[in-house]
């Protein structure tokens, strides 16, 4: 046997002795195991919690890992249908249906973050792998595809950078183009050491002077009861938050039902003789549809503060009845009244579904707003993370920018 072939055959029964795999079998089994780490990173890192936001960053390498576009579009759809997992359920329960119009709309919303993401992988890794996952993260933090851009890795800005406001948004983006290409492991050290550290230091954010946010358990019946029944007992429940001391009440979304001018007028009889000013949601109807708002209301006036930038879209904002000649679907405000001013504060408002894409929170940021009020109505979310989901959202932001927050949900 000449030297040649013996090395050759050395070599060959090396790489099939046991304990080692060839690297066929070995890429035989990375695109599954991907896809598996997908669905873990997107079920953990959307858990609800908002110190587990972090792991959603670990996204961008799994896509940069995969070998293939099948593999990658793969991998993005393991992480988003497992990041909004509660959407089949949520569904069916404010449609009062089974599973399937939830699973539908949950493969549908899915759709987009897929194909941006598997149209932008490349097999070529380098600079340009991160370049295009940071276009990724781009377009689907912008609209139009950013109006369903949920569970976006840049939200764990806010648990990594607490305090470091737009600086903290760009060492986010930094980050994860990093976690994209071939210096990832230094990029996985640095951000699990300023992970540990905000998880030893952390803190919830402050509540604003004065102000208090009332989460309230009334299921389905909230703003669909009009009696003054009703209304008597938010009012009670406002003037029992305002006897602990505070002066701003902040109640859900749609905790008022539809704004009427003998709604108006019941709630300013009723604060007639104090400084009380409620911020509560309500809906805004004409022929045409309606504006899911929040209005403040006080002695002296009442007004509408918001029109809702992005309602929930299908549900809520359906754009196809308006091509079809018929109305009734939530309008859209995109980039509308993205703050507003009240008693000399700027408020950067948050309505629900606004909780759980990029840009509403951004945009508001923009006019360095002094606190966040986000309000939600979840009754329909019940038995799943959606509103925890939420609340980590909102909280993460005003984390990043160091501002406080009123919160205020209905169950």
């Amino acid at each position: 046997m000449t030297p040649d072939i013996l090395g050759r055959y050395r070599i060959a029964a090396f790489s099939a002795s046991p304990g080692r795999s060839s690297p066929s079998i070995r890429n035989r089994w990375r695109g599954p195991v991907l896809i598996v780490l997908s669905i873990v990173v997107g079920k953990v890192g959307w858990s609800g919690t908002v110190l587990t936001l972090p792991v959603a960053m670990v996204f961008p390498l799994l896509w940069a890992k995969s070998r293939s576009r099948v593999v990658a579009a793969a991998v993005s759809a393991g992480y988003f249908l497992a990041a909004s997992r509660g959407l089949p359920q949520g569904v069916a329960t404010f449609y009062a249906a089974d599973l399937w119009p939830g699973l539908l709309l949950w493969v549908m919303a899915s759709t987009s973050f897929v194909t941006v993401h598997a149209l932008l992988w490349t097999r070529h890794p380098g600079k340009g792998r991160a370049v295009r996952y940071l276009a990724a993260a781009v377009l689907m933090g912008l609209p139009p595809f950013g109006i369903t851009g949920w569970a976006h890795p840049m939200t764990a800005a806010g648990v990594l950078f607490s305090g470091w406001g737009w600086w903290g948004l760009a060492a986010t983006a930094a980050s994860i183009a990093m976690m994209a290409s071939r210096y990832w492991p230094a990029a996985a050290i640095v951000l699990g050491g300023f992970w540990l550290w905000s998880a030893a230091t952390w803190t919830e954010p402050s509540l604003p002077d004065g102000w208090n946010g009332v989460d309230l358990e009334l299921g389905q019946r909230l703003g669909r009861d009009g009696s003054l029944q009703y209304h008597r007992g938010l009012i009670a429940t406002v003037h029992a938050r305002a006897a602990e001391g505070s002066r701003f009440i902040v109640l859900p979304e749609s905790a008022l039902g539809f704004w009427t001018p003998t709604v108006a007028r019941l709630w300013q009889e009723d604060l007639r003789g104090s400084d009380i000013t409620v911020i509560a949601g309500a809906a805004v109807i004409d022929a045409a549809g309606y504006d899911n708002v929040i209005v403040a209301i006080s002695a002296d006036e009442a007004r509408i503060l918001y029109r809702e930038r992005m309602p929930v879209p299908v549900s809520m904002w359906q754009p196809w009845r308006a091509w079809t000649g018929q109305g009734g679907g939530a309008r859209t405000h995109l980039l509308a009244n993205p703050f507003v001013e009240l008693a000399g504060t700027r408020i950067a408002p948050l309505i629900c579904y606004e909780q759980l894409i990029l840009w509403p929170a951004l945009q508001s940021m923009l006019h360095a707003p002094d606190m966040i009020v986000a309000t939600g109505n979840g009754w329909w979310t019940a038995g799943t993370s959606i509103v925890a989901i939420q609340r980590a959202s909102a909280v993460a932001w005003a984390k990043l920018f160091g501002v406080p927050i009123v919160m205020a949900f209905n169950m």
